[in-house]
């Protein structure tokens, strides 16, 4: 195949050089031997050409220095390159003539990852290759497991129904992030890993020794990953047992500077029987969808200058900032936005809408 022969220590220069050209050969790995190193290139180019190239580019003086005042050698020769392996860059590729492209095209693109499980979306008209689909998913993601919603998350307790589709028959893993450990049962409880980085700035915004409250804890993703880095003492409330007692797993698997406290129950009637008229300086009410029939208990367990972090799914801001001003209204307090924004897509022009409300009284 047709090569640049360059002298070694200038190879990196040209390659550049090669690349800005558009004619560097990018199926072919460079391949460095004794004094010369060879680059594949995908049309002819002379020694002028290059050596135009390099004063063009002001690099006369880096190259000369790089060679030690010797001449830059450059020659086309025939040599043979080792072609560098290509691997498949999503799960629709690797379908790719396995599925129409029309299929392909129907298939969603992403999934979510939690821990060693892989857990998919596949629309009805594809079910019939539920098992193809979550093979292959399984060889792109190597992981353990792959399940596929089966429902939407439903009841109060937030799970839904999943299938098993390939690998290792087990729901129950452990997640890493923010170098923290989740151990959870993906049939039993909530989790959603594409909140890393929300759970990853509240625990940044947060103080040491402030009191906060999850209403809706679930295995303590929000709790753990602040906990891990702030020495707080977080309440953490959730109706689902289950995600309770994986809570205190997580508690005790993972070095915290924080305190949590577990409480399983609805959170209305702990706050009625357990909370005793305490005030927090962070509420934490991750249950968009639902949130917005907690707000009046969020406002009265705020303390001055307090925030509360409200998620609601909305197409933008407006909508979430007029209900957290009326219900403020309601309650007289005083709130200022000081922040809004998009954590997540949920639907084609709907977010998940993260709002933080700073409440004064």
């Amino acid at each position: 195949m047709q090569s640049l022969k360059i002298s070694l220590p200038a190879v990196d220069e040209v390659r550049k050089i090669l690349m800005d050209m558009e004619i560097m050969d990018m199926d072919h790995r460079i391949k460095p031997e004794k004094d010369y190193g060879y680059i594949g290139i995908t049309a002819p180019v002379n020694d002028e050409e290059i050596q135009m190239m390099i004063e063009k580019a002001g690099k006369v003086e880096k190259v000369q220095k790089l060679l030690n005042g010797r001449p830059l050698e450059i020659e086309v020769v025939d040599k043979e390159l080792e072609l560098i392996p290509r691997y498949p860059h999503s799960v629709r590729e690797m379908l790719k003539g396995k599925l129409s492209d029309q299929e392909i095209t129907d298939l969603h693109n992403s999934y979510d990852i939690i821990g060693k499980i892989v857990i998919v979306e596949i629309p009805e008209n594809l079910r019939k290759y539920k098992k193809l689909i979550g093979k292959t998913t399984l060889k792109f993601t190597k992981r353990d497991s792959v399940y596929m919603k089966n429902s939407p998350i439903k009841g109060v307790t937030r799970v839904r129904d999943i299938e098993f589709l390939c690998g290792v028959d087990n729901p129950i893993t452990i997640h890493k992030e923010q170098k923290i450990r989740l151990k959870l049962d993906v049939s039993k409880v909530y989790f959603s890993p594409r909140l890393t980085n929300e759970r990853k700035r509240i625990r940044d915004i947060s103080h040491d020794g402030e009191k906060i409250l999850d209403m809706f804890c679930g295995v303590g993703p929000f709790p753990i990953v602040i906990a891990s880095k702030r020495d707080v003492d977080i309440t953490a409330v959730d109706i689902n047992d289950v995600a309770i007692e994986y809570l205190k797993e997580n508690i005790k698997m993972n070095k915290l500077k924080g305190r949590i406290t577990p409480i399983c129950g609805d959170i209305k009637e702990v706050i009625k029987d357990k909370l005793n008229n305490q005030k927090f300086d962070r509420i934490i009410m991750n249950l968009p969808g639902t949130a917005y029939d907690f707000l009046d208990y969020a406002f009265e367990l705020i303390a001055n200058n307090g925030i509360i972090h409200y998620y609601e799914f909305a197409p933008n801001c407006e909508e979430g900032r007029k209900k957290l001003e009326d219900k403020a209204k309601e309650h007289n307090k005083k709130i200022k936005i000081e922040k809004c924004h998009k954590v997540r897509s949920t639907s084609p022009g709907m977010w998940q809408m993260a709002f933080d409300c700073r409440v004064n009284y």
